[in-house]
């Protein structure tokens, strides 16, 4: 295991999913490690499952005060902190709009205020929308299709620019339907994965919106990580736009069929109309963030997808 570059970090966002297992990551690495979340989408038993040793800010990345005291003093800064649903944001543009528009740019000033030169960025596949071509390369047009999407790539053209004006090393990972453990199954906006394999698993009809044929690439929580250690360790770091997936399509019934065959259960799936925002398909070019930053995926679908039903089973989620 190489030793990090860097010392000292902050993780907004980091009571919340993808956040906390960097988190969790950076300390087994040696790190010393900041959060700030507000727990409006965190929660304390992620927290918990980080361990002793993160100093953690209760409070929004919208709050001057707290975010200064968040930033202060660290080298590098993994931006997490989002509201990440594509319906939701339908029905609260504003909101989506302030936290992850605004709050990046609040974050991308404290930091070039204070000195910190590295920020590594949690963007989002959505930025593309709609665009028939495939695979997604970062040199295609965005298209954005949701208040959300907007939002992320506004926060993508506030880190490049910071990086042109201000030196700032900076660089955007566009996620493409990130899974793992500790994704809450239950939250009305769910992903795709913990929505519907979690009931699979009980041995109830999930719910789909379309007909099922709608394709993503799924990208396991390990490779996220490594990923994100991967951009901060990084010298070359120029505000670019990489994508960090795992170049493979998965239809929705695929997780349904491979769902069933892992469990041993024969659960027919409910179909329900389209929702707004959401995309057809969507499948990523990794080899940008190959040549830039050396990620190469290690966890695919199939073996991540057994990971989370194992989890899954044995968490407290699975008594409710």
């Amino acid at each position: 295991m190489t030793t990090l570059p860097f010392q000292t970090a902050l993780v907004t966002g980091g009571a919340g999913f993808i956040g906390h297992h960097i988190a969790r990551t950076l300390l087994l690495r040696g790190c010393k490690v900041r959060i700030i979340d507000d727990l409006s989408r965190g929660s304390r038993s992620r927290l918990g499952e980080i361990g002793a040793g993160a100093e953690f800010f209760e409070a929004s990345i919208l709050d001057n005060a707290a975010l200064e005291k968040a930033i202060r003093g660290v080298e590098v800064i993994f931006h997490h902190g989002a509201w990440a649903s594509v319906p939701q944001s339908v029905e609260q543009p504003m909101e989506y709009h302030e936290i992850d528009a605004t709050g990046t740019l609040k974050i991308l000033e404290t930091a070039r205020r204070l000195g910190v030169r590295k920020i590594v960025y949690a963007a989002s596949s959505s930025a593309y929308g709609e665009q028939p071509e495939l695979p997604k390369r970062e040199d295609q047009l965005p298209a954005p299709i949701s208040p959300y999407a907007v939002a992320k790539h506004v926060g993508e053209l506030y880190m490049s620019v910071y990086a042109r004006l201000h030196g700032m090393q900076t660089i955007s990972l566009r996620y493409f339907n990130v899974f793992g453990p500790h994704q809450d199954p239950k939250s009305l906006y769910g992903a795709a994965i913990p929505a519907i394999v979690s009931r699979i698993v009980k041995g109830i009809s999930p719910t789909i919106y379309g007909d099922g044929e709608q394709t993503r690439d799924f990208c396991y929580i390990d490779n996220v990580v490594e990923a994100n250690l991967l951009a901060a360790s990084s010298d070359l770091l120029a505000g670019q736009v990489v994508n960090v997936a795992c170049g493979q399509r998965v239809s929705v019934n695929d997780i349904v069929r491979l769902a069933n065959q892992f469990t041993g259960h024969a659960v027919k799936a409910t179909y329900a109309p389209p929702r707004a925002g959401d995309v057809k398909d969507s499948w990523a070019d990794c080899s940008l963030a190959e040549m830039l930053i050396g990620y190469k995926p290690k966890v695919f679908f199939e073996e991540g997808l057994k990971r989370w039903i194992e989890w899954y089973k044995a968490s407290e989620y699975m008594k409710g």
